[in-house]
């Protein structure tokens, strides 16, 4: 069982309920996915790269990641409707935990003058989403071996109501926000 996770139901869950006020224990808002997503422009040009990204990813996520492919025609980009143009994965559950276990406490504070995640990228809705420049930051990925660094957009999706909930739920769980 995940650390964040047993973490959340003993530690976690009373805190909030307390601030909060919530009548029921299911009210307290709860982490239910985490999408990370990579865009490859450059991938309509380059299958190998295409093939690279997923495999990073997989070793990042410990989950398959899909090929997204663009909607529209866009003629100024040079791509065409169905063309690859990025590689997403959706965690859920203990995978879910275990990749944010890994993404607070190992890859985060190996960022080069890393003060903290931007406590504003908040949506409105309680979602929290996270831009990170390098994908070499995670401890699967082999530097010696990367042809091209790669961003990644890591998206955390919570059922909170506000985004104070969902700033508090990930602060508690260890998300390191700058001050």
């Amino acid at each position: 069982m995940p650390v964040l996770a047993d973490q959340y139901r003993e530690e976690i869950l009373p805190k909030l309920m307390e601030k909060f006020d919530y009548e029921s224990v299911m009210a307290v808002p709860k982490i239910e996915k985490v999408v990370i997503n990579v865009g490859l422009g450059e991938a309509k040009d380059d299958q190998k790269l295409l093939d690279t990204v997923v495999e990073e990813i997989a070793a990042i996520t410990g989950q398959k990641p899909t090929v997204t492919r663009a909607k529209k025609s866009v003629a100024n980009f040079k791509i065409r409707e169905g063309m690859p143009v990025g590689v997403k994965a959706t965690l859920r559950g203990n995978i879910m935990y275990e990749f944010l276990y890994k993404l607070i406490n190992i890859a985060l504070p190996r960022i080069r003058d890393f003060r903290g995640v931007s406590p504003k990228a908040f949506d409105g809705r309680g979602n929290y989403s996270i831009g990170i420049r390098e994908h070499t930051i995670f401890p699967e990925i082999n530097i010696d071996k990367v042809d091209k660094v790669h961003g990644l957009e890591v998206t955390i999706v919570t059922s909170a109501e506000t985004d104070e909930e969902a700033y508090e739920l990930l602060s508690l769980m260890g998300m390191p926000f700058r001050k």
